[in-house]
């Protein structure tokens, strides 16, 4: 606590059996209360109001108060308690027994280890664990770099939103210049993997768990499978495909219950989806292949060594692994064995196809573009292959970082022909933004960045998009309109 008008009270819940390990902080300052929640150990996320009097703050801050020790939460000194460890995947990577070596393109090294992949129309992505973000043209040009807080456990796309899930507990939406935390988990999920649906977010974690949170970042519902080591998360319109040590469980998305439960051979340390079937790469040498309307094995790719990654080509008509032991194989659709080439540079943790070419991120922390060409194949099998590129960093390479406050944003006084307008309003407790330009939707919710939202404030973006469940998310610039 403090003296005269401004006041602190500083909360903390953490069980255990480590189901929670959160703070709750308010303080109250004459007509401003300011509420500050997360992680032990981490800065949180911060919300403040004004309230027309001293009195009606203080009352408000109590409320909260009370609420949260209800609830469990003790007062407690900042600092006191540790954070709790961040699980950073460990993984062991021998040299490859392939005789030859892949066709490598280009090879660009992110400075860290790296996991998070994804390749759209337009460009690459690579997220490492020092918290950056690339984006690279499929050439191996660097455009720019996201730098975020904290290490990137993995990037997923949604339609064409790209997410960061990070260390720090928090999903970043990295469509726009300004990079915002689009939602933030729980502080008693240790992050494994996430997948976006519609804009409905899918957490796996260490503990084996399922937790499934809405657009506006309201947690929906949670489970726990039955093995832990969540390594995979998929989502489509029919199911939640959770990967675990002991197979991949399938969930209705409403959280109504388990559809099916398939025991692959190995715990699932990599999972992919096409339409019909969801791939898991596992511990014991294999891919398998699972139909999502039942969770029948309807094939098996067999690796000389554990399974890190995996993915397809369109359709699945060629399945790709990477194995621990720097390898990178190809089969046909049933299951044969087409061919198995040494990486360069160390096992592939994250894979994707795309135009005849196979994009990997390896231990060493390069994102490596891979000629998947028969002809380019048939070539390195033979001995022959090109020159890789080492891409380098440019001198004036754009950096974007995420707003902490409404102050460090970009300001107009009047909003630009084409701009759409929205508002922050108070409904329900909670700050939500609308839309005040025509030809929306007023009532919907739009997806917007917390640490910048203040009551009555108005903000110009370039571009708002429908998203099924009735919300509308944010592409371009934002700035706030004075």
């Amino acid at each position: 606590m403090s003296s005269g008008s401004a006041s602190t009270t500083y909360l903390e819940l953490s069980q255990e059996d480590g189901a929670a390990h959160k703070f709750y902080e308010v303080a109250v300052d004459g007509l401003v209360v300011t509420v500050r929640y997360g992680r032990i150990g981490a800065a949180g996320q911060t919300q403040t109001t004004t309230f027309p009097t001293a009195d009606r703050a203080r009352a408000a801050a109590a409320k909260k108060v009370g609420e949260k020790v209800r609830k469990g939460y003790a007062p407690a000194i900042a600092g006191q308690r540790a954070p709790r460890a961040v699980t950073r995947r460990q993984v062991a990577s021998a040299p490859s027994t392939a005789r030859a070596v892949a066709p490598v393109l280009w090879r660009f090294r992110t400075g860290s280890s790296a996991f998070g992949i994804h390749v759209d129309d337009d460009r690459c992505w690579v997220g490492n664990q020092a918290g950056d973000v690339f984006t690279l043209d499929h050439d191996g040009g660097v455009l720019a770099r996201f730098s975020l807080p904290d290490g990137v456990k993995c990037l997923v796309a949604d339609d064409f939103w790209i997410y960061a899930g990070c260390d720090d507990g928090k999903v970043y939406d990295l469509s726009s210049k300004l990079p915002f935390a689009a939602y933030d988990v729980a502080a008693d999920v240790d992050i494994f993997w996430l997948d976006i649906h519609e804009g409905v977010l899918n957490v796996s974690d260490r503990e084996g768990r399922l937790t499934v949170i809405d657009h506006e970042d309201e947690h929906q519902w949670s489970r726990r499978s039955p093995g832990e080591h969540a390594w995979m998360v998929r989502a489509d319109d029919r199911a939640i495909y959770h990967g675990h040590q002991r197979g991949v469980s399938a969930y209705a998305p409403d959280g109504s219950g388990e559809l099916w439960h398939t025991q692959t051979r190995g715990g699932v340390l990599f999972g992919w989806q096409e339409q019909d079937a969801v791939f898991a790469g596992t511990a014991h040498r294999v891919v398998q292949r699972l139909s999502k309307a039942t969770g029948t094995v309807e094939a098996t790719y067999a690796c000389d060594s554990a399974v890190y990654s995996c993915a397809t080509s369109p359709g699945g008509r060629f399945v790709f692994a990477g194995d621990a032991s720097s390898s990178v194989y190809c089969f046909d659709r049933d299951g044969t064995r087409l061919w198995k080439l040494g990486t360069g540079g160390g096992s592939a943790l994250s894979m994707q196809y795309r135009d005849e070419r196979l994009y990997l991120v390896t231990t060493d922390g390069s994102l490596v573009c891979v000629d998947a060409s028969e002809a380019a194949i048939s070539a390195a099998q033979q001995g022959t292959v090109p020159v890789a590129r080492d891409v380098k960093l440019a001198e004036a390479l754009p950096t974007y970082a995420p707003a902490t406050a409404a102050a460090s944003l970009a300001s107009v006084s009047q909003a630009p022909a084409g701009a759409i307008v929205v508002e922050c309003v108070q409904t329900t407790g909670r700050l939500r933004v609308h839309v005040v330009s025509e030809g929306y939707d007023h009532s919907w919710n739009v997806q917007f960045p917390r640490t910048i939202r203040e009551p009555g404030a108005r903000y110009v973006v370039d571009a708002l998009h429908p998203a099924a469940g009735g919300f509308y998310r944010v592409r371009g610039d934002i700035r706030r309109l004075l």
